[in-house]
C-alpha cells in the first residue's frame, strides 16, 4: 500500500487538472463548431445558459484525448522526479517530497515506470488518432502521430539527460506550446478537421496560465535550483524580473480570452467565465507582495485550479 501511495505521489495528481484544461477547452469548442453546422432545434430566444451541448461528454475521442493528455503529464512528472532526483536537484527543495530524491522509489524503478507510462500513452494516442482520422486521412494521422512522439520526447527531456531543456531556461516555451497551443488547437482540430484563426486566442490564454504555474514553481525553487545549476529563466533573470514576467503572463492571458469573446459573440453573459480570473488577480497581488519565494507553493494550486475553472466555464459559455 505504501508503494502504491508513493507512485500516486510521484504522478502528482494536483497537476492533472491543469494538464487537461486545454483539451477540455479545445475539444468543447471544436464540438460546438461542429454542432453549429447542424440544424438547430432550440428556439431563437432561448438563453445560451440553457443551450449547452452535453454530447461532448459522450464522445470517445474526447475521453481518449483526456487519457492521452493525462498520460503525457504523468510521464512528465515521473521524468521530472527521476531527472531532478539523480541530479540532486530535489535534495533541498521546499515543495512536496519527491520519490527518487527521498529514496522511496529507486531511479531504476522510476525509469521502468516512465517506459511503461510512455508505452501506454502512445497506445492510447494511437487509438485516438485512428478514431479521429481513420485510414482515409493518412497525412493527418502521420502528423498527429509525430506530434505524439514529440510530446513524449518533450515530457522526458524536460529534466532527463545532459541536454535537459528545463535546466537551460526553455521550460516556459515548451509548457506554452504543449499545454496551450498544441493542447487547445490540436483538440479543436480532432473534431473540426480545420482551424479558426481566433482559436489561437484561448489557446494562448491556457498556455500563458500554464507558464505562470511553472514560473511560480521556479520562483519557489530559485535558491535550490541556483545551487545545483538548474538555470531556469527565474534563476537567469532574478526574482524581481520573474514577478513582472508573472504579471504579463496572467494579464495577457486574460486579455486574450476576453478578446476572443468580444470578436466572436455579442451576448454579455458569454463573459461570465471571468469569475475564474478573480483568483488569478489575487495571485498576482500575492506574488508582487511576496518576500519569501518558498512560501509561494500554495499559489501553484490556486493558479492551476483557476485555469481549470476557466477552461470549464469558457467551454460551457461558448
Amino acid at each position: 500500500m505504501q508503494k502504491i501511495k508513493a507512485w500516486i505521489a510521484a504522478a502528482r495528481p494536483r497537476t492533472l487538472p491543469l494538464s487537461i484544461s486545454g483539451v477540455i477547452l479545445g475539444a468543447s469548442l471544436g464540438w460546438s463548431a461542429v454542432q453549429q453546422q447542424l440544424p438547430t432545434t432550440g428556439s431563437p430566444d432561448e438563453s445560451i445558459l440553457q443551450l449547452k451541448r452535453p454530447e461532448i461528454w459522450g464522445q470517445p475521442i474526447f475521453w481518449l484525448a483526456i487519457l492521452a493528455t493525462i498520460g503525457f503529464q504523468v510521464l512528465s512528472n515521473f521524468a521530472n522526479d527521476y531527472g531532478d532526483g539523480v541530479k540532486g536537484t530535489d535534495a533541498h527543495r521546499k515543495g512536496e517530497q519527491r520519490m527518487v530524491a527521498s529514496g522511496i522509489i529507486s531511479p531504476r524503478q522510476m525509469k521502468r515506470g516512465m517506459i511503461i507510462t510512455g508505452i501506454i500513452t502512445l497506445f492510447v494516442a494511437s487509438i485516438l488518432i485512428f478514431m479521429a482520422f481513420g485510414n482515409e486521412q493518412f497525412l493527418l494521422s502521420f502528423v498527429f502521430f509525430n506530434l505524439t512522439l514529440a510530446a513524449i520526447l518533450a515530457a522526458v527531456k524536460y529534466t532527463v539527460g545532459k541536454s535537459a531543456y528545463g535546466y537551460s531556461g526553455f521550460g516556459d516555451i515548451f509548457v506554452f506550446l504543449f499545454f496551450g497551443l498544441l493542447s487547445v488547437l490540436g483538440s479543436y482540430f480532432l473534431f473540426t478537421k480545420s482551424l479558426s484563426s481566433t482559436m489561437v486566442l484561448p489557446a494562448v490564454s491556457v498556455g500563458l496560465f500554464s507558464a505562470a504555474v511553472l514560473n511560480l514553481n521556479n520562483m519557489r525553487d530559485i535558491s535550490s535550483d541556483a545551487a545545483v545549476g538548474k538555470n531556469t529563466i527565474v534563476v537567469k533573470k532574478g526574482i524581481r524580473w520573474a514577478k513582472r514576467y508573472h504579471m504579463v503572463l496572467i494579464f495577457f492571458g486574460i486579455i486574450c480570452a476576453l478578446t476572443y469573446t468580444f470578436l466572436e459573440f455579442d451576448e454579455p453573459e458569454r463573459y461570465l467565465y471571468a469569475v475564474a480570473f478573480i483568483p488569478l488577480l489575487l495571485n498576482v497581488r500575492t506574488v508582487v507582495r511576496n518576500k519569501e519565494p518558498e512560501k509561494l507553493d500554495s499559489e501553484l494550486k490556486k493558479v492551476a485550479l483557476s485555469t481549470f475553472a476557466f477552461a470549464i466555464l469558457f467551454s460551457w459559455l461558448h
